[in-house]
């Protein structure tokens, strides 16, 4: 099972109404919330304790007595995060100092990977690996601030022997999407599943006949509900940090993981494409100066 919080994090907008209440009072304080009896979460949000039982069911938890568990474990992770008195996890606030704002910067871009990871579908991954190796071609889109992810995807595909192009600006998008063939595959990466760029981009590779897949932090988003492999990420959007660099690294950890995977089922091929690549290059580096 993987953790609760991140699972409702990248749900949360996807949620029935009644059921996004609850999640945000779960959300605020996991810890309070573990404490709460069923009835007392129901009022606490504003619903009904039916309400509370589908929201457990629909979280893939047996019921409520799972969620207080899988919360007081959270809200025990969460008090170890605390560096004097300073909850690391918490918005930047405007009397912030500089040093508790660096610290919190960096420790939502270290959980966002570990969030990442922990709730990684290994299963998925390894589909996307194989559909990876049998493709013609590789298109990867993004756009924002997920194009430079689609980029770094593309060039390390690319560096493995896998025939990958990124592309970023819609039209030129729309066109590559609109070539790709049965056995091709399109790559995304959105954190919200929401942009309208890449939700048309995916809906023309699908007409296309290609393998969709969508790197996402919403995993019932339109994008993710196009794609035939949705690999989730983990990172939550605080003051400041709209398309941070947070979701950013959570994006190129799965990245990492695609292109390691991929290499490690070419092991030999990949290794001598890199050395060739290293060899085309070597010239390129400026020498030691040997008098410093």
């Amino acid at each position: 099972m993987t953790e609760i919080v991140p699972r409702l994090r990248s749900s949360l907008a996807s949620l029935p109404r009644a059921e996004q209440a609850i999640a945000r009072v779960v959300l605020g304080d996991p810890g309070a919330a573990a404490e709460l009896t069923i009835s007392e979460l129901a009022q606490a949000s504003g619903t009904s304790e039916t309400t509370v039982t589908r929201f457990c069911r629909n979280l893939g938890l047996k019921g409520y007595a799972q969620l207080r568990l899988q919360l007081a474990t959270e809200a025990e992770r969460l008090r170890a995060d605390q560096r004097a008195g300073t909850v690391l996890g918490g918005d930047i606030g405007p009397d912030d100092p500089l040093p508790t704002l660096v610290e919190k910067v960096a420790f939502a871009d270290v959980r966002a990977v570990e969030d990442t990871i922990a709730q990684l579908d290994t299963e998925v991954l390894a589909a996307l690996v194989a559909a990876l190796g049998e493709a013609g071609r590789v298109a990867v889109f993004g756009v924002g601030s997920s194009a430079v992810v689609a980029t770094d995807a593309a060039f390390k595909l690319y560096q493995a022997g896998c025939q990958a192009t990124a592309w970023s600006e819609v039209h030129a998008a729309l066109m590559s999407a609109s070539s790709l063939r049965r056995g091709d595959v399109a790559l995304a990466m959105s954190h919200s599943g929401r942009s309208r760029e890449i939700v048309d981009v995916l809906a023309e590779a699908r007409r296309s006949g290609a393998t969709v897949a969508v790197i996402t932090s919403n995993p019932q988003s339109p994008a993710a509900r196009l794609a035939d492999h949705v690999l989730v990420t983990a990172a939550r959007e605080t003051t400041f940090r709209t398309g941070s660099t947070a979701s950013r690294i959570a994006q190129l950890t799965v990245v990492d993981c695609i292109f390691v995977a991929f290499a490690q089922s070419r092991y030999e091929d990949t290794l001598g494409a890199m050395e060739r690549a290293h060899d085309a290059v070597r010239d390129r580096v400026l020498p030691h100066d040997r008098t410093v």
